[in-house]
């Protein structure tokens, strides 16, 4: 959700600082800060708003010194403000904290009674307060960090500076990830590799649980118990972690326009041949049951996977909203797989429901583009999507190289499971092999859907339809459309619109039909003759058999090339991309950094 940077170098930090936490953008944030120490004096400057504010401010009141901290603020307690904004400081120590302190309350009552005044509606102001209080009680800034970590409750990432310290950084990890570059005589800090990217390809990924006491000479990492531990440094791919727009006005565009190119790599990870190279032991002829768990774009990308699991292989399938799923606390029965699906692997709900099912579930997969994530290690096995680093807020590539994985996955369950033969596998392969060129066509029709999505633009109100496997589909492109146009749109399948929904049906609605020429068409097209007989404005995406079938008395159709049933999930969601992203430049809202959304949520 927010960023983290820190660093202890050689250089005026300042510049470095700013440069990091411009690559943690894509995060969401509503206000900026750093803090540096210079000659032992510790300072700081904030700025609401976007990180040119902070640059602008700090041209003005530049801050010195080669030793900072930095971080993006998304505004959980209290509002976006310069006051709010972080590092927060307390005399001697500044801090700057991802995650929610949950007893932060009870902590202010007691620091209150001591005497401590409050300039802030942030949790985060009482960790520096409570750190201030013991450096004056008579221990060091290590003691005081530690003690203070030790009365903490919730999810966070904590960095401290300390004044007079300009060779000292200590950065804890609990619920919220956090990670260590290593320099040629610096060291730095970042919630994102990403972050760090330029400045080093040498990481450490901190575990559950560890503090960090760093210096430009030594890395010292306790774990949860303060023993010492031997973290690995691995060395991460500095290309990977480009951020750069190629020549498009928005990331979320070039995510878009990319996905033919990312896919077929995607492709080529997993499939040699006529088999699909999974890793050994990966077996689903025992299971009796899926549980698939997610949340956001990604449990849109498991309700389409319960269609394939449970049409290819029988596999009964439960699918469940990781928020609602980890406070149900269901039965876990069984001989249960549980896969959990998360773009970052840092979701703080999916990670929760994860580890409710660690000791429950026969086994533990997950589907992540983050291998070094905390949800692919404490997963018995992690199955990466290849989609490459994703900045846009609201998810396309990742999307669609999720659903990549779980038909992969399917199809391997319908072998193991002794519903699919080797030829009827071979045949799905050859579909599947086929699809970025049909990204390709499916992107060719650009035009067609930004003339319908200036239209969209206009509206207050959007309906998305779709029966069977454009069900979740309609739900992806109503949550692309909210996310990035602010219109409200909400999703129905086709056969549930008599039952409320055509009520809303008037001239000043669109209804989306995503419809294939499927088995269900003929149905999803009586749906679509209601809306119409109503007045209602309908914008069909389908294909050329079904566009011809409809009829020409839609208001908007767009033709898709013809994809096996199977693979229309993964083809129908760009016309559903390409619709909210046109919609949102003709509004003029801020396409990759949506208001009020974090790239990674990592706080419930």
């Amino acid at each position: 959700m927010c960023g983290i940077v820190g660093v202890l170098g050689t250089h005026e930090v300042a510049p470095i600082l700013v440069e990091s936490l411009r690559r943690l953008e894509y995060r969401g944030y509503d206000s900026a800060g750093i803090a540096t120490v210079n000659e032992g004096r510790l300072d700081r400057r904030r700025a609401v708003g976007k990180l040119v504010n902070l640059s602008d401010l700090l041209v003005h009141e530049p801050l010195a010194g080669k030793s900072g901290i930095g971080h993006t603020r998304w505004a959980t307690h209290g509002a976006p403000s310069e006051v709010n904004a972080h590092p927060h400081k307390a005399g001697p120590v500044a801090v700057v904290h991802n995650g929610i302190i949950e007893n932060y309350k009870a902590l202010r009552d007691e620091l209150r009674a001591m005497g401590a005044a409050f300039e802030t509606e942030t949790d985060t102001e009482t960790v520096a307060l409570l750190t201030q209080y013991y450096i004056a009680e008579g221990l060091n800034r290590v003691e005081a960090a530690e003690k203070t970590l030790s009365r903490l409750e919730g999810a966070f990432a904590l960095v401290f500076l300390f004044d007079g310290e300009d060779d000292l950084l200590i950065a804890a990890r609990k619920g919220s990830p956090l990670a260590i570059g290593h320099g040629d005589g610096e060291v730095y800090v970042g919630s994102d590799a990403i972050a760090l990217a330029p400045l080093t390809d040498k990481i450490t990924y901190l575990e559950e649980g560890d503090r960090a006491i760093l210096t430009r000479g030594s890395v010292d990492i306790r774990d949860a118990e303060g023993r010492r531990a031997n973290r690995p440094a691995k060395t991460v791919s500095i290309d990977a972690a480009r951020v750069d727009k190629s020549g498009y006005k928005h990331f979320m565009a070039k995510e878009i326009w990319e996905q033919p190119t990312v896919l077929a790599n995607a492709l080529d990870a997993y499939l040699d041949g006529d088999r699909i190279d999974l890793p050994e032991g990966l077996d689903f002829a025992q299971s009796e049951r899926l549980t698939l768990v997610a949340c956001g774009t990604a449990y849109f990308a498991c309700l389409t996977a319960k269609y394939w699991f449970e049409t290819l292989a029988g596999l009964p399938v439960e699918t469940d909203i990781a928020s609602e799923f980890r406070y149900r606390e269901p039965p876990i029965p069984a001989a249960t797989t549980a896969l959990f699906v998360s773009q970052s692997g840092e979701t703080a709900d999916t990670l929760a429901a994860l580890r409710y099912c660690r000791d429950k579930a026969d086994r533990i997969l997950s589907v992540v583009n983050v291998a070094e994530s905390s949800i692919a290690r404490e997963s018995d096995l992690a199955l990466p999507i290849h989609a490459g680093v994703e900045i846009g807020v609201a998810s396309t590539k990742a999307f669609t190289c999720q659903l990549n994985v779980l038909y992969l996955l399917a199809l391997k369950a319908a072998v193991d499971r002794g519903r699919m033969s080797p030829d009827a596998l071979a045949a799905a392969l050859a579909e599947l092999r086929g699809l970025p060129g049909l990204f390709n066509a499916a992107l060719d029709r650009d035009p067609t859907i930004a003339e319908a999505a200036r239209a969209v633009a206009e509206t207050r109100d959007v309906l998305f339809l779709g029966r069977g496997l454009m069900y979740p589909l309609a739900h992806e492109g109503a949550l692309k459309l909210k996310e990035i146009s602010y219109i409200h749109a909400e999703a129905y399948a086709s056969g549930e619109l008599k039952h409320g929904p055509i009520a809303l049906i008037d001239k000043s609605v669109p209804v989306v039909v995503m419809a294939p020429k499927d088995a269900l068409f003929d149905k999803t097209v009586s749906n679509m003759q209601e809306v119409m007989a109503r007045g209602g404005q309908v914008l069909l995406i389908t294909d050329a058999a079904g566009a011809e079938a409809a009829g020409g008395d839609v208001w908007k159709t767009v033709i898709l090339p013809e994809a096996a049933p199977q693979l229309t999930p993964l083809l129908y969601a760009l016309p559903a991309q390409l619709l909210a992203y046109h919609a949102a430049v003709a509004k003029g809202t801020d396409v990759d950094q949506p208001r009020n959304l974090a790239k990674s949520v990592t706080v419930e």
